[in-house]
């Protein structure tokens, strides 16, 4: 099962997704209506699938060969940063590219939403406390990048920089998640691929780690990394992050005075 959030009709719906006989989704209120994902989509606004969010959780240079085309050495322990609620916003909305800058790249991630409070967790049990799996895309701006020890508010905590999205998918319907493989096309055209597989340190190891720190509560998320791949943005592009049995993530990219408006 798939679980959402949606504006419809004005009005903020959680919904629950399935897949019908004919292979459609079907879409269910929680309130017992049923809507048409291919026929109402020009009524429905995503918004991002947890409700209300915890600690955002974010992996740096989670994957080697991503720490490599970036010139950095691969972790030897898990490299973690938080990010903050204002980042957020949801599939096939508006992100910006800032002004006066050379280099802004997307971050294709996967995302475990925790569902089950616990402390000092183990390896072998942390999958019990996930409720599931989203996908993130993680952008950065380059140009004020020191190190993934310490990134800045300008590089991982603008408006909008975090979508996520459109859904999370039950744990149990992810049988593998250490097998899957993620892609990031820009206009269409592929220009990331990799696996899950290739994580330097997987969602287990990390629920263990972070749980030796502090509680892990329901509706903290962590973000785990992207692997080698990335390019730059422009305004104008649309950017679509996939995950395989999980979503694809479709983001567009505008201008900074187009996203802010009158406030720019």
């Amino acid at each position: 099962m798939r679980h959402a959030r949606i504006i419809f009709d004005g009005r903020e719906l959680d919904i629950d997704i399935d897949t019908d006989i004919n292979n459609r989704d079907r879409i269910s209120t929680r309130t017992g209506e049923v809507l048409d994902l291919a026929l109402d989509s020009d009524r429905i606004t995503w918004l991002p699938p947890v409700k209300e969010p915890g600690t955002l959780f974010a992996l740096g240079l989670n994957y080697a060969d991503h720490a490599t085309e970036l010139a950095f050495e691969p972790p030897k322990e898990p490299l973690i940063f938080i990010k903050h609620t204002n980042t957020l916003t949801g599939h096939r909305q508006a992100s910006y590219r800032p002004d006066n800058i050379e280099f802004q790249h997307y971050e294709c991630e996967l995302v475990a939403v925790i569902g089950k409070r616990g402390k000092n967790i183990r390896r072998e049990d942390a999958l019990d406390h996930v409720a599931g799996y989203t996908v993130c895309n993680d952008f950065a701006i380059r140009d004020y990048l020191e190190n993934y020890y310490r990134p800045n508010l300008r590089v991982k905590s603008r408006d909008s920089l975090l979508p996520m999205g459109p859904w999370i998918v039950d744990t149990t319907d992810v049988p593998d998640v250490n097998n899957l493989r993620l892609t990031t096309r820009v206009n269409g055209e592929l220009t990331q691929d990799g696996s899950t597989r290739d994580m330097i340190f997987d969602v287990p190891v990390l629920i263990e780690y972070l749980s030796k720190i502090m509680t892990l509560n329901p509706g903290d998320m962590i973000a785990t990394g992207t692997p080698h791949g990335v390019v730059d943005m422009q305004s104008g592009d649309t950017v679509v992050c996939e995950i395989e049995n999980i979503c694809a993530l479709e983001t567009r990219i505008v201008s900074e005075q187009a996203y802010y408006g009158d406030k720019y």
